[in-house]
């Protein structure tokens, strides 16, 4: 008795786009510059020393970098102090924020996002990709949600066999 069978692939045949955020993640390196190492004991900035070190320290450094300055010394920075590193990095680095390395990530995702054309989605039925080996920020997941609801037929989490529906469009 032979029993011939055909395996069907639902999902390839489910119209289903992957939208998968790790594939916007900025190739570049992410650096954390720390204006704790300028403070006088570790306390305050003083004026004349912090214009000494921007003046002689070497900006070359973070050529195409993205750069997350922040102090966590528990210690009041005056703005213009951020103000004078974004000065000295905007002819090098790729990117800077004020804030921390996650704080960075979230920047560099929203940025792609904001350049991401998105008309190729429209009334589409999409799934946005939930795992991975790259993290990407909640703030991206909730981003591009709020993009493509605007768009899509329907919006999904997950991976194409195992979705948890977001978002479907009311016909």
């Amino acid at each position: 008795m032979e029993i011939q069978e055909n395996i069907v692939n639902k999902v390839a045949m489910s119209g289903l786009i992957t939208f998968d955020l790790a594939e916007l993640r900025h190739p570049g390196e992410r650096v954390l510059y720390d204006i704790k190492d300028n403070l006088f004991q570790g306390l305050i900035l003083r004026e004349k020393d912090f214009r000494e070190f921007v003046k002689q320290h070497d900006w070359a450094q973070y050529q195409g970098k993205n750069v997350a300055v922040t102090c966590t010394a528990d210690a009041i920075v005056p703005t213009w102090a951020y103000m004078l590193i974004a000065s000295k990095l905007e002819p090098f680095a790729n990117f800077y924020i004020f804030g921390d390395l996650e704080a960075l990530e979230t920047a560099l995702y929203l940025l792609a996002l904001e350049k991401l054309p998105l008309d190729k989605y429209k009334d589409q039925r999409l799934v946005v990709k939930g795992c991975g080996d790259i993290e990407v920020p909640t703030s991206a997941y909730m981003s591009i949600t709020g993009k493509l609801t605007q768009i899509a037929k329907s919006v999904m989490y997950g991976e194409p066999c195992s979705t948890v529906p977001i978002f479907k469009r009311k016909d």
